[in-house]
């Protein structure tokens, strides 16, 4: 479903991304770990078409995000690591707009948003500017907000960040259902222990070089996610 073909991405005389290649298959709930500064924001935006880069090329369900951007972002949506929210409109008129740039009819876009905004207890809230809203639920708007065009690849960068743990749990579940029905998850964290409990696959970035990936097995053996982590980055 995603597929990076030898990406680079330099800042001036910095690479950011050097010569990586990963393949996020549909089914599967992919990790992206490496200390800040490793690359994995970099790698997001230039999957996602957010930021342009040197060499390689990005596939979304076979098209390249080179050659045909809106197609591919049409298949996908992105939660940043920072939720920036038009911070003037209510919750409400931000989900309606969202739905407006994806054309999700009126009767589906009431009904997701509904399940959704219920499920993350933000109902209430979506009248009041989202400048109103704790960093949190800004965080829970848009995921609301990635969700309801059903999208089947969701690129996230550092999700958890900020939710509560009722919150957290229920996008595990909603990021399960997703792969459960055919789709793709690409996501970072930190939180190495939710990513050995919840990534089919991980792959580990230093440096912009990519150090090891595979299934969760294959990359920790019988140690730990954690343990592993640490001893790659002290190499």
């Amino acid at each position: 479903m995603v597929k990076i073909e030898h990406l680079t991405k330099a800042y001036g005389n910095k690479l950011a991304v050097d010569d990586l290649s990963l393949e996020i298959k549909p089914g599967e709930i992919y990790g992206f770990i490496g200390h800040n500064g490793a690359g994995k924001t970099t790698t997001l935006k230039s999957v996602v078409g957010i930021l342009k880069f040197d060499s390689g090329d990005i596939y979304i369900d076979g098209m390249s995000v080179k050659d045909d951007p809106l197609a591919c972002k049409r298949k996908i949506a992105y939660i940043p690591d920072n939720p920036d929210l038009y911070e003037f409109m209510s919750g409400i008129k931000y989900l309606n707009f969202v739905a407006d740039v994806y054309k999700v009819d009126g009767l589906k876009r009431n009904e997701l948003i509904h399940k959704y905004a219920d499920l993350f207890e933000i109902t209430n809230d979506l009248g009041q500017p989202i400048s109103a809203y704790s960093h949190g639920m800004k965080q829970k708007l848009a995921i609301i907000s990635a969700w309801i065009h059903e999208p089947d690849i969701i690129i996230m960068d550092e999700p958890f960040v900020g939710l509560d743990p009722k919150a957290s749990h229920l996008l595990k579940e909603m990021m399960r259902e997703i792969c459960d029905k055919g789709g793709a998850i690409f996501f970072s964290t930190h939180v190495l222990e939710v990513a050995e409990k919840l990534c089919d696959k991980v792959a580990i970035i230093k440096s912009g070089k990519l150090i090891r990936s595979g299934t969760m097995e294959d990359v920790k053996g019988d140690d730990s996610l954690e343990e592993v982590f640490l001893e790659l980055e002290g190499e």
